[in-house]
C-alpha cells in the first residue's frame, strides 16, 4: 500500500511539473503582413540592378526587391514590423545610389564601377 501511495505521489509531482513548463502562445498582432515601397534611384545599368537587389536582400525585413532599370524605380516589399521606409532609403544610399530626393553616400558612390555612376556619358 505504501508503494502505491508513493507511486501516486511521484506521478502527481511529475504531472504538475510538466504542466508548469507549458507555454502559452501570444496572439499575433493583426495588420498587413507586408508593405510595398517604391524608390526613385540613380541606378543606370544591369550591374546597378544586381548590386541594389542583392544589397536589399540582406536587409532585415525585406521580402523582395526589384529594380526597373529604364524607369530607375526600385520596388521593395518588406515587413513593417521589421524595418521602416527610412531604413530602406538609408540602405540604398549606403549602396551608393540616390534614394528619392536623398543623395547617395559619397564614399559608397566613389566605390561604384564607372558604368554605374550617374555622371557616366555612355548612359
Amino acid at each position: 500500500m505504501k508503494l502505491f501511495s508513493s507511486f501516486l505521489l511521484v506521478f502527481a509531482f511529475l504531472l504538475s511539473s510538466v504542466a508548469s513548463f507549458a507555454q502559452t502562445a501570444k496572439p499575433k498582432a493583426k495588420g498587413p503582413a507586408t508593405e510595398t515601397l517604391q524608390l526613385k534611384t540613380s541606378a543606370v545599368c544591369d550591374m546597378c540592378k544586381a548590386r541594389l537587389e542583392k544589397a536589399l536582400a540582406y536587409e532585415k525585413g525585406v521580402q523582395a526587391a526589384l529594380l526597373d532599370v529604364p524607369s530607375q524605380m526600385l520596388t521593395v516589399t518588406y515587413r513593417p514590423d521589421k524595418t521602416t521606409p527610412a531604413a530602406l532609403r538609408a540602405a540604398v544610399q549606403e549602396t551608393g545610389y540616390d534614394a528619392d530626393d536623398q543623395t547617395a553616400n559619397a564614399r559608397a558612390y566613389s566605390q561604384l564601377p564607372d558604368c554605374c555612376k550617374k555622371t557616366n556619358a555612355t548612359h
